[in-house]
């Protein structure tokens, strides 16, 4: 029996708030364990809590971009439950009034477009963090707490279970991250935990309307986790069912190092929490006004940039999808254009030798130390004929490790292109005399034998000659015998 994946996520996007939602204290990334607290946010006896305005505004800045209504009267809750990392036994959230609801997100895989519905973006607390002694939670002697997270303010934003991929999960979530970039409420750094997601998994038979029994996958902090998660869940439910076993709704994570998902507990359900409103905080409302001010104050989103990449620029839809899921990379993209360099040919760079840069340094395109301006002056030395495409990478690579200005490193290193053709036509005089043999596998229809010919023109000037002048003397002159 066949079987197909049906898919929900929730997905946990820290917002990029000087301080945290309910307190003073500083949200930032890296300090020293337990220095970021308060009695506030560790829930010592006698505080209050004070909703941070901003927390609001990047939530509905979120809710309006992912299509949502925005509920002009709300509410937080109080979730009851026990975990180490939990000082107050109870998290700040929202239940049944959350702040959006009914949104939307589209994405494409592999040339299919896909709505998946939203069903609500709610604001919470950040639980703290715990820091296991061994490899995982499931394999640890003891687990250190740190309380600095504690009271980060989160958006949790829910899916319908509309995904029947691991592919379509994580394009949901490239796309989600693009968007929450886009309109400055998060850096959605997924390897400082700033965005993260649980997958609700489940398998049903193909052609069956009925859901199956879901597990959750907890806390999964990588595109690749993600989809291998995922992937392997649904194989897991499926051979189960296929030997005559009942998948049980539980709450398992992710082990990236065994790559299998492993039980935490058994799952809850939402009266589990023992949902209240929360009695610190009073309901308030959210005017039209309010509303329609953050609307018009939205940037250019993903969508809307990818169509007018492919109008203005003329990039397909893959190339364009490449250049707008990431809106530094986006920016870098339109700068270097601005600059003068041509719309394709520095798509073909940033997808290739400079992401290459990139992964090898582990650095994001922020951090690049070629500036968008050099990359521009560079793909010019290209299209005017100095320099090939060759040299182009050794000069590249200079700007990567030392720094510097294109015209100045080619002057420097001798490296402009030879495209006089008095000059080469002599080496190909020289060339062709010296290789009787690829002349005759050319006269017999080898035309591969002009690459072993263009191969050692170019080594007799140290990759300065014109690839293009050389192929059309050698081809001349080949023809001519």
């Amino acid at each position: 029996m066949k079987y197909e994946a049906v898919i929900g996520l929730e997905v946990h996007t820290e917002l990029q708030t000087k301080t945290k939602i309910f307190c003073s204290c500083r949200t930032s990334f890296g300090a020293d364990p337990n220095t970021n607290v308060c009695p506030v946010c560790l829930g010592l006896p006698g505080v209050l809590p004070v909703l941070n305005k901003k927390v609001l505004e990047y939530a509905v800045r979120a809710g309006l971009a992912l299509n949502c209504e925005i509920s002009r009267f709300s509410k937080f809750d109080r979730k009851n439950y026990y975990y180490p990392d939990l000082p107050k036994n109870f998290q700040t959230s929202q239940f049944d009034l959350p702040i959006c609801e009914h949104g939307y997100l589209d994405v494409e895989v592999e040339g299919e477009k896909r709505r998946i519905r939203i069903t609500r973006a709610h604001m919470e607390e950040d639980a703290g963090k715990l820091v296991h002694h061994g490899t995982s939670i499931t394999d640890s002697d003891y687990s250190l707490v740190d309380y600095n997270r504690t009271g980060t303010p989160l958006l949790e934003i829910v899916s319908e279970p509309d995904m029947r991929s691991a592919k379509e999960a994580v394009a949901y979530m490239e796309k989600m991250r693009a968007i929450l970039q886009y309109v400055g409420i998060s850096d959605c750094r997924m390897e400082e935990g700033s965005l993260r997601c649980d997958a609700n998994v489940s398998v049903r038979p193909v052609g069956q309307k009925e859901l199956g029994t879901k597990t959750e996958i907890k806390n999964i902090n990588s595109f690749k986790g993600v989809e291998r998660a995922i992937e392997y869940e649904a194989m897991r439910q499926a051979e189960l069912l296929e030997d005559g076993g009942k998948v049980v709704q539980e709450t398992r994570t992710w082990d990236e190092k065994e790559g299998v998902t492993k039980s935490m507990r058994t799952k809850e359900e939402a009266n589990d929490y023992r949902y209240f409103p929360e009695p610190d905080l009073v309901p308030f409302t959210v005017s039209d006004e309010y509303i329609e001010n953050i609307r018009k104050s939205l940037p250019e989103l993903p969508d809307a940039r990818k169509e007018r990449y492919m109008k203005e620029f003329g990039l397909s839809s893959e190339d364009a999808v490449f250049m707008t899921n990431d809106k530094a990379t986006a920016d870098y993209f339109e700068a270097a254009v601005d600059a003068g360099a041509d719309p394709k040919a520095c798509v073909n760079w940033l997808m290739g030798e400079f992401a290459s840069q990139l992964s090898t340094d582990g650095i994001e395109i922020a951090k690049a130390p070629v500036s968008a301006e050099n990359l521009a002056a560079l793909l010019k030395l290209i299209s005017k004929g100095t320099i090939s495409g060759k040299i182009a990478k050794k000069v590249f690579a200079t700007m990567w490790k030392e720094g510097g200005n294109p015209e100045e490193i080619v002057k420097a290193q001798g490296l402009v292109q030879i495209s006089d053709t008095a000059e080469l036509s002599k080496l190909v005089d020289e060339v062709v005399g010296k290789n009787p043999k690829a002349v005759e596998d050319f006269k017999a229809g080898k035309k591969k034998a002009v690459g072993a010919l263009v191969g050692q023109i170019m080594k007799a000037t140290k990759g300065k000659a014109n690839p293009r002048v050389i192929n059309e003397l050698l081809n001349k002159r080949l023809q001519s015998l």
